[in-house]
């Protein structure tokens, strides 16, 4: 497939699956460049194919001129003459890929396009474009040139959010139709004119080769259309049909509808805060007004994550109900532990859309409109049939629960079905863990005591660094390594100390939401991306799930753990040592905005939330569009290896069940086209007779096989020769026991190949062309022969034009 036509469309398709990549970095100007590489790795290909080169040096060529490009746009200072890539060139090459990838683990998308993020977006189109011409036009293999297309888009659909997946989907898989047609086009036309049907067209805007390009349609093509929009309809359809598996803390997704139960699908959330460190924006998610003097408690809870299973913390699939009037009165709380109730009216930002309700916890009254459903286990509200949080106004009724040091030292033990549920912990969990938990505790009588100890131990004895550069990860090898490295972000110590409360014996979760925020002049609080978080809480009876604070520089210890100086010291109590300082009365301080530039030591700098769909707010969720993307692509795969196969086997069907004259020939003809699939050549030169005996002896068949192989080419010299051929009704039976005879002698390689890729196909598509040539000829005889009658005329003395 040398021809201009195939590689234009080789572009295309690169081109069309990179649009994928659009939502993920802002501007797109890089596209422009990205455009131009491909442009040139193209022209580059098409030239050196009109040179006689193997086709290794074709693609060698294709890279030379790519890594020239490349090193001019973004080395040039640095390179020989400004195109010829040097020690310093490729050294500069280096450490913009490495700012690049640092780029992309740093900012949620849509990304600031950074020279080093630039590198890898125009690069990487670049190295698929090239593939992707070397496998379609240079080695003539159109099908496997859909896996780095497919590579691309899935790149894009695991990192991109919002609701236009589908869209990039549809770019990405026309832009792979397309050229598979233009494959097959140029593929057939080299086997003379292009078959097919009487009505419709040719596209202008399709690739042409010649005078076969022009008239009707052809059958390939009209075929192919038909093809491609019923798969494209296929792939928006079916997964528009399909339930939801939900798109993680702040994606919109539906849940169980109906006014009963339904359940809630589990989700990890870590994808979400990790994509969102270091936003260079401190946008607002929510502003609020609440009776609350002192809001430094007033932490505004998203989700509880309950279930550890060594990969990951992530909230169980629990039944959800419709929101009550009054909420039920929060697990375990007794009514001799101190409550106040505060009121909260919230606002959510209009870009700001995710399914969890941010509420101050525990929430004893919720008053919002819209479908929203009641989890009692975690205390969550969460949206039902797309219902998400954009634009929302609602007030919530909750409680300030303040106990005593004393009451939870003093706390009996939990009930046994909730302490086996949350102290389960992961066989794989490394002993250090529980190790490092039991040293930290030595000397506590209470697990009152021992979850001070590890708080206190996190936040300030441990030698632990706020950072968040640090890789992230909650799985039992990110806790192993971040106590071993003691430095991480709110994720690593949240993580790390509710699972060595499990090891302890003290039921704990993982809470995700947003700090109290930042009081503003006009006596409300506004909480940004930079107020997200997440905090252990572990369970005391008579106090419930109770809130600690382990990450440095984030947030504030609550009271109760605190030294309590209006009791006694006890033995059940914890030492009384030094802590931090906390923040002021009226708010926690604003944090300083987290640049490029400020990337080591930034402790200020927190984790954002997990955020919306809005193209200015970073977030993420489940890869799911990654793997729709994947499932649909494979198929597509599949759905084109299988084709020739059905061809073949639609071919046969039809051969032996044809009826009158024309049978025993079909019948032969089928026999013939099975043995050359499986690998014996025809011989066009012998009679049938000596083709049976030819077929007999190089396939070895058995003797009821030859002798039905016999009978067929006996009834075929009697088809063609005799005067009055009689009738030979077995002769389709005799025909399928010699195919099966000659499958069976055959070896598996030769099997599969007679399947996948039939040699008879060759035949059919020069038999198709003979007959398209021979209408087209017939149909241009009779257009001259009607001009010249109608010329003949006009030229007769009587006529009107003489």
């Amino acid at each position: 497939m040398t021809g201009r036509g195939p590689a234009l469309w080789a572009a295309v398709a690169t081109l069309c699956a990179s649009c994928a990549l659009v939502p993920l970095v802002d501007p797109v100007s890089w596209m422009v460049q990205a455009a131009l590489l491909v442009a040139l790795v193209t022209a580059a290909g098409a030239g050196a194919r009109r040179l006689p080169w193997p086709r290794p040096v074709v693609v060698a060529a294709q890279v030379v001129v790519a890594v020239l490009t490349l090193t001019a746009l973004y080395a040039g200072g640095q390179a020989l003459l400004g195109v010829v890539p040097g020690p310093d060139a490729v050294a500069e090459l280096v450490r913009l890929g490495r700012s690049g990838v640092a780029d992309v683990s740093r900012y949620a998308s849509p990304a600031p396009l950074t020279p080093g993020i630039r590198l890898l977006l125009v690069g990487g189109v670049t190295l698929v474009g090239l593939v992707v011409d070397a496998l379609a036009v240079t080695y003539r293999s159109a099908a496997p040139a859909g896996l780095p297309l497919l590579a691309l888009y899935s790149v894009a659909a695991g990192l991109t959010t919002g609701g236009t997946g589908w869209l990039w989907f549809l770019i990405s898989a026309a832009g792979y139709l397309l050229l598979l047609l233009a494959e097959g086009r140029d593929r057939l036309s080299r086997w003379g004119r292009v078959f097919g049907g009487t009505t419709g067209r040719v596209p202008r805007w399709w690739p042409r080769r010649g005078k076969a390009a022009s008239g009707p349609a052809p059958a390939p093509v009209r075929h192919g259309r038909r093809i491609g929009a019923l798969a494209l309809g296929v792939a928006v359809a079916v997964p528009a049909a399909l339930p939801s598996l939900g798109t993680g803390l702040l994606g919109t997704g539906g849940r169980d509808g109906g006014s009963g139960g339904g359940t809630i699908s589990a989700v990890n959330p870590l994808v979400s805060l990790q994509n969102s460190l270091n936003q260079p924006e401190d946008k607002e998610v929510l502003n609020y007004r609440t009776t609350a003097g002192d809001t430094r408690d007033l932490y505004l809870r998203i989700v509880a994550l309950d279930q550890f299973d060594g990969t990951a913390w992530k909230p169980s699939e629990r039944t959800v109900t419709d929101v009550p009037e009054q909420l039920p009165r929060p697990a375990g709380l007794s009514p001799e532990v101190a409550t106040t109730q505060v009121n909260t009216s919230i606002s959510t930002a209009e870009w700001y859309g995710q399914n969890w309700l941010p509420m101050p916890f525990p929430a004893s009254r919720v008053g919002i409109a819209g479908r929203w459903r009641f989890e009692e286990q975690g205390r969550t509200l969460v949206g039902d049939r797309g219902q998400n949080t954009r634009g929302l106004q609602y007030q919530v009724e909750s409680l300030r629960v303040r106990p005593t040091a004393r009451q939870l030292a003093e706390a009996p033990p939990p009930p046994a079905a909730l302490r086996r549920e949350y102290t389960r912990v992961p066989a794989e969990l490394p002993p250090v863990v529980a190790a490092t938990a039991r040293k930290v505790t030595r000397g506590a009588a209470t697990p009152y005591a021992k979850a001070v100890k590890l708080q206190d131990w996190f936040a300030t004895d441990g030698g632990f660094r706020y950072d968040t550069e640090v890789r992230a990860g909650s799985g039992v090898k990110a806790i192993a390594r971040f106590l071993e490295q003691k430095e991480g972000f709110c994720v690593h110590f949240s993580f790390s100390m509710a699972a060595m409360a499990r090891t302890l014996g003290i039921p704990a979760r993982v809470a995700v939401g947003f700090t109290p925020g930042t009081k503003q002049p006009d006596g409300t609080t506004s909480v940004g991306l930079r107020d997200a978080h997440a905090w252990p809480e572990l369970y005391f009876e008579g106090v419930g799930w109770t809130r600690f604070e382990p990450t440095p520089s984030r947030g504030n210890i609550p009271e109760y753990a605190l030294p309590d100086t209006s009791q006694e010291h006890t033995p059940g109590s914890p030492a009384q040592e030094p802590t931090r300082p906390t923040t002021p009365t009226g708010g926690p301080r604003p944090d300083p905005t987290c640049g490029p530039d400020r990337r080591t030591g930034a402790t200020d700098c927190t984790a954002a939330a997990p955020t919306a769909q809005d193209p200015g707010a970073p977030g993420g969720g489940p890869p799911v569009l990654a793997a729709v993307g994947l499932t649909l692509g494979g198929l597509l795969l599949l759905s084109g290896a299988a084709l020739p196969a059905l061809w073949r086997r639609r071919l046969r069907n039809r051969r032996l069940s044809a009826e009158g004259p024309a049978a025993v020939l079909d019948a032969w003809q089928e026999l013939t086209d099975t043995a050359r699939d499986l690998g014996i050549a025809p011989d066009g030169a012998l009679t049938p007779r000596r083709t049976a005996v030819r077929l007999t002896d190089a396939a070895a068949l058995p003797p009821e096989a030859a002798e039905a192989v016999h009978r067929v080419a006996g009834a075929v010299e009697e088809s063609l020769y005799a005067p009055r051929p009689r009738p030979a009704p077995q002769v389709a039976a005799d025909v399928r026991v010699v195919c099966a005879a000659l499958r069976a002698q055959a070896s598996r390689g030769a099997r599969w190949r007679a399947d996948l890729a039939p040699r008879s196909t060759d035949r059919q598509v020069r038999a198709y062309a003979a007959r398209w040539a021979a209408f087209r000829h017939r149909h241009a005889s009779g257009r001259t022969a009607t001009a010249v009658r109608r010329l003949t005329a006009a030229l007769q003395p009587g006529s009107r034009r003489t």
